[in-house]
């Protein structure tokens, strides 16, 4: 079903994107009406409420298209293809409303007004970032994608600097606002090259015109591929673009950091997937195998995210930029699943990305939750902050805990599981020496991990007074607790799951 114009009938497809819209635009003027002497609380509340909302439209489309009474058409293509609302996108949907969702609920209650004046907007612009990420994992057309990654990156950049009084923040602000742009432009200028060889931006169309390949263009297309590559390694901090990470979570607000380090990161490695399967994949013959390279550049990325990411990690005392720098050598697992060769022996690459990626969500929002409600009373972000946390707060102490092994890849949590399955699959398709990496660097990343929790237990010399944590930061961090164990006693019905809903063969090369 392809449509050249968007008819009023198709709207209801939309469903979890409008509902974004229209939040958006209502509270934004509901903030401007209502007289600033008047908490702004409630707007938290309308957000949360909008993006369950926009998650039901997201999980009614998934029934209606994998359910027993099923639609005969399983992707709907808007506009000519250029917009797709297929199980592909859906699934990572729901990773950006999940995400989005806990940073919303665990900044509930904890904005001070002297730091960031504007509370209202503090919370609605989580609405059109979350709508650029969606926009993206559902993109059929590179002008679509290049529309949802500038959404989500100008409201990046702006969330990144509303704390204005502080000098630190507006440094990284600015950091991140000028290393994004020229990221941005390195990716609209390898998109030229794929027009300028292909004749047009439609990502299915362009795969058809690259079956016929002619060796004269491969240059063209290694060009093409470089550059976007730089540009989303960049959006996923990954090695080498990952120099501006470590500041610019630093200075931004803590729930900030934590959308840019879990829904920005996923939303960049869903368009990378789409992109390398639905635009390079089979391109290229046996003297010029195309494919292969992206996916030994891949694979060489991939290493050096995890070992330089662990590596600058070990000297880290400050728990922001140790988390930085922790996300940087997840980058390089998660992108191991696009690294290797789909094939034969190897098939569930988007089954691996998705599971970690759905792990990384719960690990990383908790672990920053913690975060922010110990670093809130020791007014600093230094690890020192988690001195005898054990003895001051025993429960949040042991959901830490959990979280931190979920993080370093220990059993039985949904970070050892996501791991594992990932190194199964290199070891699938023999690629061993990266198997190898990802197993030092993970025993390395044990050090720094474990350095947290030896702070919570073994340094006595802490203040004695109890921790008090905010209802909405409490649930937030048990949420994340609980769906770290659940991924972690139950992984294979997870994955089944995953693994009905999309397979790679069948919904991306049939």
């Amino acid at each position: 079903m392809q449509m050249m114009q968007l008819q009023f009938a198709d709207l209801r497809y939309l469903g979890p994107e409008l509902t974004l819209v229209i939040a958006a635009i209502l509270l934004s003027l509901l903030d401007l009406a209502i007289p600033r002497r008047f908490s702004r609380s409630w707007v938290g509340g309308l957000t949360l409420l909008s993006l369950a909302v926009s998650a039901v439209f997201v999980v009614i489309a998934m029934r209606l298209y994998n359910g027993p009474d099923s639609l005969s058409e399983p992707v709907i293509q808007l506009l000519a293809n250029s917009y797709r609302v297929d199980d592909f996108g859906n699934l990572l949907k729901l990773f950006i409303l999940g995400g989005t969702f806990l940073v919303v609920l665990m900044s509930i209650g904890s904005i001070k007004e002297k730091e960031i004046p504007h509370q209202g907007e503090y919370y609605y612009l989580f609405l059109p970032a979350a709508l650029g990420a969606m926009v993206m994992v559902s993109s059929g057309d590179l002008i679509t994608l290049f529309v949802g990654l500038e959404l989500l990156s100008i409201t990046s950049y702006i969330m990144v600097g509303l704390k204005k009084h502080d000098q630190k923040a507006n440094e990284s602000a600015f950091k991140y606002m000028v290393l994004g742009a020229i990221s941005t432009a390195f990716i609209l200028y390898g998109m030229s090259f794929l027009y300028g060889v292909t004749g047009t931006t439609n990502i299915a169309e362009m795969n058809s015109q690259l079956r016929f390949f002619d060796p004269s263009i491969s240059g063209l297309l290694y060009m093409s591929f470089f550059l976007m590559l730089a540009g989303f390694a960049f959006k996923i901090a990954s090695a080498p673009f990952h120099a501006w990470a470590p500041d610019v979570y630093q200075g931004a607000h803590t729930p900030v950091t934590a959308f840019l380090a879990v829904v920005s990161k996923g939303a960049a490695l869903a368009m990378m997937f789409r992109i390398l399967y639905n635009v390079y994949f089979g391109v290229g013959d046996s003297d010029t195998p195309i494919h292969d390279d992206m996916n030994l550049i891949l694979a060489i990325i991939a290493a050096a995210s995890m070992i330089l990411g662990n590596a600058m990690a070990l000297k880290q005392h400050n728990m922001k930029r140790l988390l930085a720098y922790s996300g940087i050598a997840n980058a390089g697992y998660l992108l191991v699943p696009l690294a290797i060769v789909y094939g034969p022996m190897h098939y569930s690459n988007f089954t691996e990305l998705y599971y970690y990626l759905a792990a990384y969500l719960f690990m990383n929002i908790g672990a920053f939750a913690v975060l922010m409600a110990v670093s809130g009373k020791a007014g600093h972000e230094e690890m020192s902050a988690f001195d005898g946390l054990y003895y001051r707060n025993p429960a949040l102490a042991s959901a830490m805990v959990i979280l931190v092994l979920s993080l370093a890849g220990l059993p039985v949590t949904g970070g050892f599981f996501g791991k594992f399955y990932i190194l199964l699959g290199a070891v699938a398709v023999a690629k061993y020496w990266l198997a190898a990496i990802m197993i030092i660097t993970s025993v390395i990343s044990f050090y720094y991990y474990f350095g947290v929790i030896r702070q919570m237990f073994m340094r006595s010399h802490a203040p004695s007074e109890r921790l008090q944590v905010g209802w909405a930061q409490q649930l937030t961090i048990w949420i994340c607790v609980a769906a770290t164990l659940l991924m972690g006693f139950f992984p294979r019905p997870i994955i089944g799951y995953i693994e009905s809903i999309f397979h790679l063969g069948r919904d991306f090369f049939m």
